[in-house]
């Protein structure tokens, strides 16, 4: 799945060299020069990291960082901020403000990537390609496949773009209850605006496509509150 980094750096030329290496790496790449324009963006879009320049105009990137932590929609979305402070104080700083991580100008690129790597591996594992195998199912996002557990072995199975991002989530996310908007949140985007009864459609969907190996018992109904993916 490819996850949207949203660049906020007023600097062009270090913004420009920041998209380009993203880009090659498979992310998809939105820019703003300052807070006031990130939160446009956000409005619209919510991005799956956000890399923050701590000092940008008018809002600084600290601030911009606990005003996204103070609201419900946004609390979530990893952040890793890009400063050229080095001092201890100004990192505990940075990191209370509400970043996941810090990094110092300058940096290499490589760098870059590990913490990026690291931050949605541990905030938003369903946005990596990492294998997970988990209750008898083995999910690999890299190549789209899942495979089920038999008497016999693993078996295939097939699954559709939806219900494979569905899964993903629940698997990446096990014994945790979610309820419909949040899953059209997690999973659709917040920016697509469907029915929350089309979560219940493909739930359908992908309880059937497991049913043959049993495992459909695994995606719980919890009445009143939305699904949960039962870890066994």
């Amino acid at each position: 799945m490819q996850s949207t980094i949203l660049i906020v750096e007023d600097e062009p030329a270090i913004a420009e060299l920041l998209a380009i290496n993203l880009g090659f790496a498979g992310y998809r790449i939105i820019q703003a020069l300052d807070a006031e324009e990130a939160m446009g963006l956000i409005g619209g879009e919510l991005p799956d990291l956000i890399l923050l320049d701590w000092m940008l105009p008018g809002m600084s990137g600290a601030r911009l960082a606990e005003r996204l932590r103070a609201e419900n929609r946004t609390r979530e979305i990893p952040i890793i901020m890009l400063t050229a402070r080095a001092d201890e104080s100004d990192k505990v700083q940075g990191l209370e403000s509400g970043a996941d991580d810090y990094i110092t100008k300058p940096f290499s690129p490589k760098e870059l990537m590990a913490r990026i790597k690291a931050v949605l591996r541990r905030r938003a594992p369903q946005l990596t390609d990492d294998v997970i195998a988990l209750s008898g199912l083995r999910l690999d996002p890299a190549t789209h496949r899942l495979w089920g557990s038999t008497a016999d072995g693993e078996v295939p199975l097939d699954l559709g773009p939806t219900e494979f991002r569905l899964l993903h989530f629940f698997m990446t996310h096990p014994e945790r209850v979610y309820s419909r908007s949040q899953l059209l949140n997690q999973v659709w985007g917040d920016h697509v605006y469907v029915e929350e009864r089309t979560v219940d459609v493909h739930i359908r969907r992908l309880r059937k496509a497991l049913e043959s190996t049993g495992q459909d018992q695994l995606i719980e109904t919890v009445r009143g509150s939305g699904y949960r993916f039962a870890a066994r």
